[in-house]
């Protein structure tokens, strides 16, 4: 007899879709040590659902992260044949800062934890995002939108740069975001 694996039921994978967004909320406010039970509780399932689907934190902190990336990289992918690129990029980066103002008390406790496995499908979006946006860029800069020769590694690490250089705080989000617009109002042929 074939031993061939199951579908998910339907309600399994809802399950796991509301542990997902739960988690993005309760560990984007409480960081790595924020309360499972929280998670499980907001989802509006019980802990052994939890344990279920994320046998530990650390998958669960995977799966969340792998969630949002992956909307960035569609996000990235969907950007091609805007009318305004700039402001499609400066929407497409402030999702990024939203992410990592969630995120930057898990990736520290992510890095610690990454397995060949997660490294190659964080590697593989990656390589989603820059393509799409590159592509993105190379057209608009074509079209004499934006000035020639950016590149999608430009636009991240400025991103980057701009989000690790201030200081977690009530007015970080605000602080970053202006300078954010700065660079890319300079994106502009």
């Amino acid at each position: 007899m074939e031993n061939r694996k199951r579908k998910p039921r339907a309600d399994a994978l809802k399950n796991r879709d509301l542990l997902i967004e739960a988690a993005r909320d309760v560990l984007g406010q409480g960081g790595p040590q924020a309360s499972l039970e929280a998670v499980a509780r907001k989802a509006g399932v019980g802990i052994g659902t939890l344990y279920r689907h994320f046998p530990s934190r650390e998958a669960l902190f995977h799966a969340v992260f792998h969630h949002d990336l992956e909307q960035l990289a569609c996000l990235a992918e969907g950007l091609e044949g805007t009318n305004d690129p700039v402001a499609a990029i400066r929407g497409w980066l402030h999702e990024n800062v939203a992410l990592i103002e969630t995120k930057r008390g898990m990736l520290g406790a992510l890095s610690i934890v990454m397995s060949e496995e997660s490294k190659q499908s964080y590697a593989d979006l990656s390589v989603r995002i820059a393509a799409a946006l590159n592509s993105l860029l190379t057209q608009s800069a074509e079209a004499g939108q934006i000035r020639t020769g950016v590149t999608a590694d430009d636009l991240l690490q400025t991103m980057y740069a701009l989000c690790y250089a201030r200081q977690p705080g009530p007015e970080w989000r605000t602080q970053v975001l202006r300078l954010l617009d700065i660079f890319v109002d300079g994106l502009r042929a």
